[in-house]
């Protein structure tokens, strides 16, 4: 794309219509400019738009963000990108040349932009491919600490702050490591110099009433060095900043005991002073976590230091972020070497008193988070992402003096509990919040098991706690009483559900369902949530706890309970709900009673959701919901598969004719469970889909295939005869061709080959054989990735143990003479014993045994060689241990709470495909083995101990004579 008039009338009339509230000029928009993105110099052209003065600031701000999405998707495209039209190194350099001066030129919401621009570049480029980027920024640094001009400072020290954060993080690695030494080498000489200037300027403003204007900016410059300081101290101590220790160290004291009272008397100017102190305690924290005899001269100086600013950090919530990083500094030294500071008399009790205690206590702010945002309420709370928050990292500093004190801790806190509680029994409505204390240590404190679910406390006797101080609240028959009590019981109900017999947790289950009815959105979630959380107990053996007859006296009550809970404002996508319902569908047992209504409230949900997919954890929750209700339900009644495709195929069908591509995957694996549910015939609507699922469009979606292909492969085993015409089945291996040639969908390409393989007879499949071979080869050809030759050798088992030895040799030699023993001697010995899963193993092992005593290839007198290394590589295969061989599948794993509906496909766990043994008549492999053997060995007495002694190592030669002995057969 050139850059002249016309190009940028045209680029802004379409950011100007990207703005626009109607949706037709703004989608029009939005197409000319994907369209147009696909030219050269594309970017280099929207960056020269961003700097045009002319051009009003809105369509400039568009046109900025557009810019830094272009080169998020085209600058370095990930290897599952579809995108062909990366930027040209030639554009590349020219955007590299500008972007640094225009940025600092820009306005702070089109800098902002500009600079998350310039760190995409930098991930990519830099340094190695961006060498001019540094000297440039350092160079702009000085000049702009020359005249003074902090503005211009802070967005520099702004870009390299982002720049410099690769560092954090990230694994060491001699790459890393080389990139680090660079910059330490450029810039850690100015950060100190500009660090030192703005430190002097700062005391001299403070201490002659310098302006707040000019002190806010050099504040910023302050707390950038230190991010900066901390990024590049990350990996490594350098050299550098252990030399300059002292001057480091004794500017950053300052900040935390010296008083700014031009900035302190106001909150935005607290805020600035309260960042920058935090900052200097992560720094600290850093270097006492990494570099602790080094930093240890200073250690006391900050402790006390922090001590003394903490006594002063009032409970307002703007402060948080600076007692949190305070209080994590402590926590450090409490477990490191140095802890015997907290050693000296009356230092503990001190430190619960000041510190934890009204840390603990519930504030304002958290009373009105419950009410307002209880989703950002339970992420805090409930799902262990509030190590950020004072109360949780207050209960930390107790958890790190009780590593090396913990009698002192556990009686403290223990006495500290019942006080608590006794204060609120003397007045339960006046200081209910003090009991909501008590129950939040005890969970709190409570001691994780390494990999487990499983909690432990010393603090209080948990199943004496639980009936004295928790189920008071459970049993009480006001659900909309005292919420956050209410909340805290059951959250400790749900922490401690291990520590509670079956028989007393049941006794409270009715009283949990009335909970679901509570107005509170977080007491509802938590009951929800311990209802869900207590169905996947297990017990020794790993047997479920709580059964369907556990379920069954109260599953009317409770499903109406939890479809009730989702019509509450707010819960209306409550995903914990959610989760709930699809776990009790999961574990009880689903009459037709309870899956009429079911279904139908499910359906609601759905289309509601169809709207608007607005929650993505919430949505897939549904989708799992419906699949465990169509296994469990339809599985044991099948005159219900109708009523659910009454009742699904509308809102399938809505979702593809409406182009809802967030449900996409999902509704194909709900298809694919249907259709495996149905008995042939299946009905003409299904064939529809199937005409559907074969057009070329769906395909192109990466996150649409996995779902597709599952489908697919219902189809080909339901019904593969109906497959085989009106040229359907060259359509279907046309997909499968596309699909394995591609890096990132050729494993999926191979479950469709396997399918037809399984499915179609032989005759059916020998036309399309040759064809079959020629595609896989020419890609064998262009990549051998492990991925592709495993799933190869999987293919070519699975073609054998159907078809033959000689079908497999004759087809392949078809195509090139002679290339089945090449494919053989070069690929399947060598990666045979690199096959993993149950079915998988077994299959490549049978079909390789069959090789070794059926194949001419192998048995001529010339192929010894390859025969003894075919039977070595067979013997590895199967004496591997179990948990090697087994891919382990988690019973249902949670679902991130970033999932996305575009990044990746996601698997509904209930609509899983159960994987077909193709082997079901041979029991054991090893059994298989050593009797084929047996049999080989008697027709030629004496030549294969031989061979097995020459190829075999000696862990073989023992395992294969230990296999023989228990399944009794002799090679002779």
């Amino acid at each position: 794309m050139e850059w002249n008039a016309e190009n940028l009338q045209f680029l802004s009339q379409c950011f100007l219509h990207t703005l626009s509230p109607a949706p037709e000029p703004r989608r029009r928009a939005e197409a000319s400019l994907s369209e147009v993105s696909q030219q050269a110099n594309y970017g280099l052209a929207v960056l020269r738009l961003v700097a045009e003065p002319t051009v009003d600031d809105q369509i400039r701000q568009a046109a900025s963000v557009n810019f830094k999405n272009h080169l998020k998707a085209r600058w370095a495209p990930d290897s599952s990108s579809d995108d062909e039209h990366t930027i040209t190194e030639a554009e590349k350099e020219q955007i590299k040349a500008l972007i640094v001066s225009l940025m600092l030129s820009a306005a702070p919401k089109i800098q902002g932009q500009l600079s998350e621009a310039l760190v995409l570049i930098g991930k990519h480029d830099f340094p190695k491919r961006w060498p001019a980027l540094l000297p440039e920024l350092i160079s702009r640094l000085q000049n702009a600490s020359s005249a003074g001009d902090y503005a211009a400072i802070n967005g520099i020290l702004g870009t390299a702050n982002s720049i410099f954060k690769k560092f954090r993080y990230q694994y060491k690695t001699n790459d890393l490591l080389l990139d680090l030494k660079y910059c330490l080498d450029h810039f850690a000489a100015p950060l100190l110099e500009i660090f030192i200037k703005t430190a002097n300027l700062i005391e001299s403003a403070n201490s002659g009433g310098g302006s707040v204007v000019v002190l806010k900016l050099l504040f910023e410059s302050q707390r950038l060095c230190c991010r900066i300081f901390y990024s590049l101290n990350f990996q490594d101590l350098p050299e550098f900043f252990e030399d300059h220790m002292n001057e480091w160290m004794s500017e950053m004291q300052k900040y935390l005991t010296t008083n700014y009272p031009a900035l302190e008397s106001s909150a935005d100017g607290l805020a600035v002073v309260d960042e920058l102190r935090a900052a200097v305690c992560e720094n600290i924290n850093l270097y006492m976590e990494q570099n602790e005899e080094e930093f240890q001269n200073f250690l006391n100086g900050f402790a006390l230091s922090v001590w003394n600013l903490l006594s002063n950090v009032s409970q307002v919530s703007s402060r948080d972020h600076l007692a949190v990083t305070a209080i994590k500094f402590l926590t450090t030294v409490s477990t490191s070497v140095h802890h015997n500071l907290f050693a000296g008399e009356g230092v503990i009790p001190q430190i619960c008193q000041g510190i934890v205690i009204p840390n603990v206590r519930l504030r304002d702010e958290d009373e009105e988070l419950f009410e307002m945002n209880y989703i950002e309420f339970i992420r805090r709370d409930m799902e262990g992402s509030d190590l950020d928050t004072r109360r949780r990292i207050a209960c930390e500093l107790l958890k790190g003096i009780a590593t090396n004190y913990k009698p002192q801790v556990t009686n403290l806190v223990s006495v500290q509990i019942q006080n608590l509680l006794s204060s609120f029994a003397a007045n339960p409505v006046g200081n209910w919040k003090d009991k909501d204390c008590a129950i939040y240590l005890v969970v709190s404190l409570a001691i994780k098991k390494a990999g487990g679910t499983s909690v432990s406390t010393d603090l209080v006797d948990v199943q004496n706690f639980f009936l004295t101080v928790i189920v008071p609240e459970l049993q009480s028959q006001d659900v909309n009483g005292f919420p956050m009590l209410k909340a805290g019981a059951l959250k400790f109900f749900t922490m401690f559900r291990n520590h509670i017999p079956k028989p007393m947790a049941l006794q409270f289950f009715p009283d949990l369902i009335r909970f679901l009815r509570a107005e509170s959105n977080v007491v509802h979630s938590y009951a929800a949530s311990c209802i869900e959380k207590l169905l996947l107990v297990k017990d020794e053996g790993g047997r479920a706890r709580y059964t369907s007859a556990d379920v069954s006296p109260v599953l009317p009550q409770l499903m109406t309970n939890l479809f009730e809970a989702l019509k509450v404002p707010e819960s209306e996508e409550n995903q914990y709900v959610m989760k709930c319902i699809m776990r009790v569908l999961g574990v009880a047992d689903i009459s037709r009673e309870i899956a009429d209504p079911c279904i139908t409230g499910l359906i609601l949900i759905l289309n509601k959701a169809c709207e608007n997919p607005k929650n993505p954890v919430f949505n897939h929750y549904i989708f799992e919901s419906l699949a465990v209700l169509l296994k469990r339900a339809c599985g044991k009644d099948a005159s219900l598969i109708t009523i659910f495709e009454r009742s699904l195929f509308p809102s399938l069908q809505k979702i593809l004719g409406e182009d809802v591509t967030e449900f996409f995957p999902y509704a194909f694996q709900l298809l694919a469970q249907l259709v495996e549910l149905n008995r042939p015939p299946i009905s003409s609507a299904y064939i529809q889909i199937f005409e559907i699922l074969l057009t070329p469009d769906l395909w192109r979606k990466a996150s649409n295939v996995p779902a597709l292909v599952r489908l697919l492969q219902a189809f080909l085993h339901k019904v593969p005869h109906e497959l085989n015409q009106e040229g359907r089945l060259t359509q279907v291996l046309g997909i499968s061709y596309k699909l394995v040639s591609a890096r990132n969908t050729d494993e999926q390409g191979f479950y469709v080959l396997n399918t037809i393989i399984e499915s179609l007879d032989y005759s059916v499949i020998a036309p399309y054989v040759g064809q079959i071979w020629s595609a896989l080869f020419t890609v064998l050809q262009d990549k051998q990735t492990g991925r592709f030759i495993k799933s190869l050798l999987i293919y070519m088992s699975l073609f054998l143990v159907k078809h033959g030895t000689k079908n497999l040799a004759d087809t392949m030699n078809a195509i090139q003479a002679n290339i089945f023993q090449v494919i053989l001697v070069q690929f399947w010995i060598s990666n045979l014993k690199l096959i993993t899963g149950v079915i998988e193993t077994k299959l490549t092992a049978v079909a390789s045994t069959r090789l070794l005593c059926e194949s001419p290839a192998l048995l001529d007198a010339a192929a010894v060689e390859h025969w003894g290394k075919m039977l070595d590589s067979i013997v590895t295969l199967l004496s591997r241990p179990e948990q090697d061989r087994v891919e382990e599948e988690p019973e249902m794993p949670d679902i991130a709470e970033n999932v996305g509906y575009s990044a990746t496909f996601v698997r509904l766990h209930n609509a899983g495909k159960t994987e077909d043994d193709p082997l079901k008549d041979i029991r054991d492999p090893k059994e298989f083995l050593v009797t084929s053997l047996a049999r080989l060995s008697a027709l030629s007495p004496g030549r294969y101990p031989q061979i097995i002694n020459q190829y075999l190592d000696q862990t073989n030669q023992a395992e294969l004579l230990r296999l023989c002995s228990s399944y009794n057969c002799t090679i002779v």
